[in-house]
Parts: C-alpha cells; sequence; structure tokens
C-alpha cells in the first residue's frame, strides 16, 4: 500500500474514524484503525464490535491495500506532522513508513484481514433527514439520556416514525424530553431506540450545512451514512416507557416566560451548589412574579423573575441542572411552562405547536432545603 494526501485530509478521516475506537481492549487489534486504499480513495474505519465508523476521501492512490496502525499512535503523529503532504508506505512484511517534510517514522503495521467486519445493514427500510433538522433533534434530547445499566433500554433515544412525523424521546427517571419533526417525503411506522454514545458521536459528525443523512434500521443495527461518512451502531432490545403517559394530560397553572431571564435567575441561585453541595432549587410563585431559593452548607441565595400569567402561592423544587438543561435546549425566547401541583412535574413547551416537550419531575422540599 502507498499513497499521498494533504495532512488536514488524514488528520479529518483518523479523527473521525477513532470515535469508534476502544481506549483498551483485550483484543489490541481494535485498539487500531483499518486503512484501504484503492482507486485513488482513502477508507479509515474504527469499530470497537458495537460501533463502528467508515469514511472515505479522494488521496493520490500509488499502489492499493491495507493495513491495520495503532489509532492513538497514527494520530498523534499525523497531528505533529509539519502542514505538508504525509507519503504513507506498507511493504508486504507491514513494515510502514510515514513521512512529511523531514519527518519519517517506521512502524510496524497490522494485517489487514484479521480486523472484524462491520454489522450488515439491509437498508430495506431507510429514509432520509436534512443533516441540520438530525443534528438539532440530537441536540435537545441527548442530555436526558440515562447513564444507569441496569434499565438499558433508557440508555438510548426512542426514535419513533409515525406517518411522515417523526419523534425522538429520552428519559432518565427524572426528565423526560420529546422533539418533533414533520418530514417530508417519508411515511410509513417504525420504532427503534439508538444507543446514546452513538448518537452523540452522529451529533459531532453532522453539519449544520445543506445535505442529508440516509438513516436504515433493521432488527439488530442501525446505518447512518453523512456524505462519505457511515456509522453502524447496534440498537438497544427492550420496552421504552409509554412516554405518553407520563405527560399531564391537563394543568392548574399555564403561563409564559422569557427563557433567557429564567435561565439567568437559576444560574445565580444555582451559584451555591455543587456535586457535595447538592440542594433542590425551590420555586414560589406568588402572583405574577417566581421567587427562587436555594440554601446548602455555604449559604443562602434568592432571586427572583417575572412571568405572563399568574399563579397563587404554590411552592415546588426541582433540580438545578434538570431544568437549566431543558431550557437551554428549548431554544425559543418565550416557553409556555405548565404547572398542576407541588408533586407534580413542571412541562415546557412551545407557545405554539408541540416540536418539543420537557418535562421535569419536583424534588420533595423538606423545611430546611
Amino acid at each position: 500500500m502507498k499513497f499521498s494526501c494533504e495532512k488536514e485530509t488524514l488528520l479529518s478521516l483518523i479523527g473521525t474514524a477513532s470515535r469508534a475506537v476502544t481506549g483498551k481492549s483485550a483484543m489490541p487489534l481494535l485498539e487500531g484503525l483499518l486503512i484501504q486504499a484503492e482507486e485513488n480513495t482513502l477508507t479509515l474505519t474504527g469499530y470497537d464490535l458495537s460501533m463502528g465508523i467508515r469514511t472515505a476521501a479522494e488521496v493520490n492512490v500509488i499502489e492499493p491495500g491495507s493495513a491495520v496502525l495503532n489509532a492513538r499512535l497514527f494520530y498523534d503523529i499525523v497531528r505533529k506532522l509539519p502542514q505538508d503532504v504525509i507519503y504513507l508506505e506498507c511493504n508486504d512484511n507491514l513494515q510502514t513508513t510515514i513521512k512529511c517534510g523531514r519527518a519519517v517514522f517506521n512502524l510496524i503495521a497490522t494485517e489487514a484481514d484479521e480486523y472484524p467486519a462491520l454489522a450488515e445493514v439491509s437498508g430495506e427500510t431507510g429514509f432520509s433527514l436534512p443533516q441540520a433538522m438530525l443534528k438539532s433533534m440530537i441536540a435537545q434530547t441527548i442530555f436526558s439520556v440515562s447513564d444507569n445499566e441496569s434499565k438499558p433500554i433508557h440508555t438510548g433515544c426512542l426514535f419513533e416514525l409515525e406517518g411522515s412525523r417523526l419523534n425522538v424521546v429520552a428519559v432518565d427517571g427524572y426528565r423526560l424530553s420529546v422533539r418533533r419533526e414533520t418530514v417530508e417525503g417519508i411515511s410509513g411506522d417504525m420504532k427503534f431506540v439508538v444507543p446514546g454514545s452513538s448518537l452523540r458521536e452522529i451529533e459531532r459528525i453532522l453539519t449544520e450545512e445543506d445535505g442529508e443523512v440516509e438513516i436504515c434500521p433493521d432488527k439488530k443495527n442501525i446505518l447512518f451514512r453523512i456524505g462519505q461518512t457511515t456509522l453502524i451502531t447496534r440498537l438497544i432490545d427492550g420496552e421504552f416507557l409509554n412516554y405518553r403517559a407520563a405527560i399531564p394530560a391537563e394543568f392548574e397553572h399555564v403561563v409564559t416566560a422569557d427563557r433567557h431571564e429564567l435561565i439567568t435567575c437559576i444560574e445565580r441561585v444555582s451559584l451555591i451548589v455543587s456535586e457535595k453541595l447538592k440542594n433542590p432549587v425551590r420555586l414560589h410563585f406568588d402572583g405574577s412574579y417566581v421567587q427562587m431559593s436555594c440554601i446548602t452548607a455555604v449559604g443562602k441565595s434568592y432571586d427572583e423573575c417575572s412571568f405572563d400569567g399568574s399563579i397563587d402561592d404554590l411552592e415546588i423544587g426541582f433540580n438545578n441542572r434538570y431544568m437549566l438543561d431543558a431550557l437551554r435546549a428549548a431554544g425559543d425566547d418565550t416557553v409556555k411552562v405548565q404547572l398542576k401541583g407541588p408533586l407534580n412535574p413542571m412541562v415546557i413547551s412551545p407557545l405554539e405547536g408541540d416540536r418539543y416537550t420537557y418535562l421535569v419531575l419536583p424534588v420533595r422540599l423538606k423545611a430546611n432545603d
């Protein structure tokens, strides 16, 4: 194998494919990247047996071939090379030479035939979305994915396609995030749960630019094709929460508030809260104002902000981070805040439509909170 390409091209390929490489593995081969050069195309693949990323770019292939190099070492070498054309050559004995400018590295590669093959996905039930749409749908739900492995199904996001309506749902037992979009040109019913760890990598690969992402699920795996990059990951099997039943059908109080003012107010009151000093933020609704306060071992904090509407004498406590995550994800300048009682969840939604729904469970308040 022998090829040459610009440093930035190679660095980008390694950086993308390496996201599927495990740091330490009982199989050293999984710490490597599969490098394949053929027909002026360089393809790099990373795989940890549950998620695989394959990405390609046009380069000058002098002699086709393949080999496996340690991902971390390969990335570190290329990152430190001068800004110039890189030449890589691997002979029949797997002795690999990387040259750039006056710098030369000699490494021993691993036989490519030993690298495990990525899972095959049929692609019969695929659909496409604009990249920017999928990126925002992931970003506005992923923070609610559970990290509790005792219930694996909730460590991923539910994708639910109903006709031309796509719902993405995440839940962790304390909060629920739902993001909805109507997608032109698709129809059908299907649902599947994609691991949160894989979605975080997809979010990084996606761009805000025009372009489609192809999504092809089958019974066990799912394929995301984004330009020259393909990500394949296992789906999570199990029964996802009936999220519709978890969202209250009616509310005692519905008000509107300036999202930025709410965020700023909660952030200020939360300055005395930390990982070691955890306590809920107490919200006391009185007329058209909400008074926020918090008490921890270091002291007390207080602030208040106004909203449109009126709620008389309602006191409720929330985890500050869960509230902030929901408000930051909402995106709109003004949001609708819906409440029922001190032991019922808060629901944040847009003024019109149902593009997103954020539900946060309250914290039972004690006298000294």
